[in-house]
C-alpha cells in the first residue's frame, strides 16, 4: 500500500513528473544511448556545488538529495530527485559552475552525458527542448509557491507539511505506521524547512511524546498523519511539497 491515501490532496504540482517520463519512447531511448551508465554508492556525491560541470546525469535507479551550502556553513535541502529525473542540466546549458550538490541516499545508477553531446541532442530535437523547458518552468513555479506558502507558516507548520509530503512521496506501510523510506538526518530535515537542527530535534521530541511519530537511527515512522494535517492546516495554507518524482523508472 502506498502512502498517497494517507495524505491530503497536494495540488498536483507538475514538477514531480521526471524528465524521462515526459519524453516519447523513441526520444528517451535515443537520449540514453548517447551516454554511459555509472554507479554511485550510498551517500556518495554525484555532483558537487561550485565545481565546473562537464556532464548531466539521468537517474535510472535510486534516490538522491539536492543541497546547497551557504558561506556560513548552513546547508539547505532543496529537493529529492529519483528515477527518471535529470540533474546538472542547468550548468550544462549555461556553462556555469554547479549551483548545488547531489548526493546518493541509496545506491544509484545513472546515465552520464557530456555537455557537448547533450546540447547537440537538445538543439536538434525541438520536442525534447520544449520538454526540458517545461520541466525547468515547473520546478521554478513549484519553488516559488513553496517560498510563498512557507513564508506564512511557523517552523512547526512547515515541518508538519514536510513530513506529510515525505509520507506521500516515500511512505511505506508497516505494522507501526507509515515509514519514511528515504534516510534523512535531522540536519537535512532542518535544511528543508529553514530551521536549525536543534529546533527539529525539539519538534520531533514533542511529536514523539504525543504519539504522532516514532524515531530511530535514521528511521522515521508516522503513526498519526491526521495529527500532522491538523498542525499543517493551522496556518490555513494548502499543503506544499518538497520537489520529488513518483513515476517509476522508465
Amino acid at each position: 500500500m502506498t502512502a498517497a491515501a494517507a495524505s491530503p490532496d497536494d495540488g498536483g504540482l507538475d514538477d514531480r513528473v521526471p524528465f524521462l517520463a515526459r519524453l516519447e519512447r523513441e526520444d528517451r531511448a535515443a537520449l540514453l544511448a548517447i551516454g554511459r551508465e555509472l554507479s554511485f554508492a550510498h551517500r556518495s556525491p554525484l555532483l558537487q556545488q561550485y565545481e565546473p560541470s562537464s556532464h548531466v546525469l539521468l537517474i535510472l535507479h535510486g534516490w538522491t538529495k539536492v543541497t546547497a551550502a551557504a558561506e556560513n556553513g548552513y546547508e539547505a535541502l532543496l529537493a529529492l530527485r529519483g528515477p527518471g529525473d535529470i540533474v546538472g542540466e542547468s550548468a550544462a546549458l549555461t556553462g556555469r559552475p554547479r549551483s548545488a550538490t547531489v548526493t546518493a541516499l541509496a545506491p544509484v545508477r545513472a546515465v552520464a552525458i557530456v555537455h557537448d553531446r547533450f546540447r547537440e541532442f537538445v538543439a536538434h530535437s525541438p520536442t525534447v527542448s520544449l520538454k526540458l523547458l517545461g520541466l525547468t518552468s515547473d520546478r521554478t513555479r513549484a519553488a516559488d509557491q513553496r517560498r510563498l506558502e512557507f513564508a506564512s507558516m511557523s517552523v512547526r507548520e512547515r515541518f508538519a507539511v514536510l513530513l506529510l509530503d515525505l509520507v506521500r512521496s516515500h511512505g511505506r506501510r508497516t505494522d507501526e505506521g507509515i515509514e519514511i523510506a528515504v534516510p534523512l538526518s535531522k540536519q537535512e530535515l532542518a535544511g528543508a524547512v529553514g530551521a536549525s537542527r536543534e529546533m527539529v530535534q525539539r519538534l520531533l521530541k514533542d511529536l514523539r511524546a504525543r504519539g504522532i511519530v516514532i524515531t530511530g537511527r535514521r528511521a522515521l515512522v508516522i503513526v498519526r498523519p491526521s495529527a500532522l494535517r491538523l498542525i499543517a492546516r493551522a496556518s490555513c495554507a494548502p499543503p506544499t511539497t518538497l520537489p520529488r518524482q513518483s513515476t517509476p523508472t522508465p
